[in-house]
Formats: C-alpha cells, sequence, structure tokens
C-alpha cells in the first residue's frame, strides 16, 4: 500500500481508498525527480548480476558507475550512494566498506549471498545503511535505494551557518540538530551513520515515551521494510555504545525502546 508522502497535496493526506491512487501518482512522480539527481557507485564483481542492476537502475533514472574490485571502489570519486558487494576478488568488501565508511558517511547498501542472521547484523553493526541479500528481486532492490536515498541523500546540507532556533533539540547533554544532521554531547560531537542518525532522532520525537519496533522500522526504514527486526536492535547497540552510555536508550522488553538522560 502506498503512504502519502509530506509533499502530497492536503487532499491526499489521509489514507482513505480514495485518494491512495492519487498518492501513488504523486509519490512515483517525487520518486523519479529523485532518481535523476542520485549518482550510484555498483561494486559488484559477478558481470551478470552488475549488468542487470546496471540497466535496471539506468531505466529508472539513476545513474550507476559499475566497478569489479575493491581497489577500484576505493579510487572512485563523485557518487551519492554505494552498493558494495561482500564477496569482492581482491579484497574482503567489509574491509572495503570500512575503508570508504573512514572517509565519508554516504550512505553504503551491502549485498552478499550470505542471508544468515548473524551477518546481516554483523553487516548493520558496521554501520550499513541497508543489507540485501542475493538472490533478490529489482523491485526490491529499487525500493530500498529509493528509501535510503530519501533519507540520506536528501538531508540538507551543513552549510556552516548559526543553528536556527527551533533546529537543535536538548536531552540532558544531548544536543540533535536535525537541519545539520549533527549530535553533540556535551560539547563533543557523536559522529553517527545516516541510519544512526536517523534513528535517534526518531527516538528523540518522543522523549521517555516507549516507541515499538514496528513503529521504528516503519519510519526509520521502510513501511515495506523486509529484513529481520534484529536490525533495530544491531542500530541500538552502536548508538549506546557512540552515546558511551547504555541508560540513553532503554529497551521495554517486548515492546520497543525509549530515549531519555541518564540519571
Amino acid at each position: 500500500m502506498t503512504t502519502p508522502c509530506a509533499t502530497c497535496p492536503s487532499d491526499v493526506q489521509d489514507s482513505s481508498k480514495s485518494t491512495l491512487m492519487r498518492a501513488r501518482s504523486c509519490c512515483d512522480d517525487r520518486d523519479a525527480r529523485h532518481n535523476e539527481s542520485v549518482k550510484i557507485l555498483l561494486v559488484e564483481d559477478d558481470r551478470s548480476i552488475a549488468a542487470s542492476v546496471v540497466d535496471g537502475l539506468t531505466a529508472e533514472g539513476f545513474a550507476v558507475e559499475h566497478v569489479s574490485t575493491g581497489i577500484a571502489a576505493l579510487a572512485a570519486t563523485d557518487y551519492d550512494m554505494v552498493l558494495l558487494d561482500l564477496g569482492l576478488p581482491d579484497m574482503d568488501g567489509r574491509e572495503v566498506f570500512r575503508q570508504l565508511r573512514a572517509r565519508a558517511t554516504t550512505p553504503i547498501i551491502m549485498l552478499t549471498a550470505r542471508a544468515e542472521e548473524f551477518d546481516r547484523v554483523l553487516g548493520l553493526e558496521l554501520g550499513a545503511d541497508d543489507y540485501v541479500t542475493k538472490p533478490f528481486s529489482f523491485r526490491e532492490l529499487v525500493a530500498r535505494v529509493r528509501a535510503v536515498g530519501r533519507r540520506t541523500v536528501d538531508a540538507p546540507p551543513d552549510t556552516g551557518a548559526p543553528d536556527d532556533a527551533g533546529s537543535t533539540q536538548r536531552i540532558g547533554e544531548l544536543s540533535l540538530d536535525r537541519r545539520t544532521r549533527r549530535v553533540y554531547l556535551g560539547t563533543e560531537e557523536i559522529l553517527l551513520t545516516a541510519k544512526e542518525f536517523d534513528l535517534l532522532a526518531f527516538l528523540a520525537t518522543a522523549t521517555g515515551a516507549v516507541l515499538t519496533r514496528t513503529d521504528i522500522l516503519e519510519n526509520v526504514w521502510d513501511a515495506h521494510w523486509y529484513g529481520p527486526t534484529k536490525t533495530v536492535d544491531a542500530h541500538v547497540a552502536s548508538l549506546r555504545k557512540k552515546l558511551g552510555n547504555h541508560d540513553w536508550i532503554q529497551a521495554v522488553r517486548g515492546v520497543g525502546f525509549r530515549l531519555e538522560s541518564p540519571a
């Protein structure tokens, strides 16, 4: 089911059946316009898979550059998103990921034949923005690329200008600026991946309240998320580590998580 987006006209902001077709048309147009501005680096050594993905994404309006080795991936420039196969011939894909992530917070979606939950969670704990297991449907891949793009590529750039009065939220010693997508603990900036920031920002919309895993997945990941709910736990664990105190994000057994300043 298509959910009306923030850019839909006001009269399609509800979810009644009579408005869903108009919402779908609005969101499809929005995605088509968005795709044209996104440059994707595809790192995949399987030529048949690479050819299919390049052709499909190009047909969807994305600009795609394909490389087949880790060395070529690390040498590439000028891209907005990375689709990274972990099974590369010259380097461990995870090491390629670490080096790419050390350079920038460009969103990275992992592509891999490793379907076990442990591998998926490990990839997400490394800081991946999403994780797609092979074989995958092209429709699913496009949905994930669009979802990650809406959360990250479309984020407002950091202009270096002073913070707007209403853009910064403070929770105890924690400061979260949604405009610049920066987080501070006291005076120290906490460097987060795009997905970690989105998760923290969503939890901060209802400080002290318990948000369910379902709500988190639908708002931080995608309403049509196909992966494991353990994805949330992996990102919560990463956030807790970066915030330096487990008590910033408390788990409510069988329900979800809440954000509040440690006592």
